[in-house]
């Protein structure tokens, strides 16, 4: 199976995405948040005891490709990563993460953010 960053590789921008689907309902999944700008829900594939994605609605392929009119949505969802977190059990602290691009290891081009935490994590997080 590929890892991340080799799918970030051939993965491109524009076109419909793993998370347009799962907003449309065409994959289940189940919700852990909510509300009329974003949906959180638990990686498939997790990194941490607990990791778990913040995605807006609105599909914006990535991070370096916002719009000063997305700045609500961008406050919106680091709020509901917070608000989740706590839910979640994440006291003690968690790592927010977005990747963007190739380099950044996006493979998915629709913005997401990683929540991930419920144990120590490492600093720095690459391992180069």
């Amino acid at each position: 199976m590929a890892t991340e960053v080799e799918k970030a590789q051939t993965a491109t921008p524009g076109g419909d995405t793993i998370f347009g689907k799962i907003l449309r309902k065409e994959i289940p999944c189940k919700f852990i948040y909510e509300d009329d700008q974003c949906v959180a829900f638990h990686d498939v594939s997790p990194q941490a005891p607990v990791h778990f994605l913040v995605i807006p609605r609105k599909p914006i392929s990535q991070l370096s490709q916002v719009e000063d009119e997305d700045e609500p949505v961008l406050g919106h969802l680091m709020n509901v990563a917070r608000k989740v977190a706590k839910e979640q059990g994440l006291d003690e602290g968690f790592r927010l993460v977005i990747n963007n691009g190739k380099h950044g290891a996006q493979s998915v081009y629709h913005l997401h953010l990683h929540v991930l935490g419920g144990k120590q994590l490492s600093w720095p997080p690459y391992a180069n």
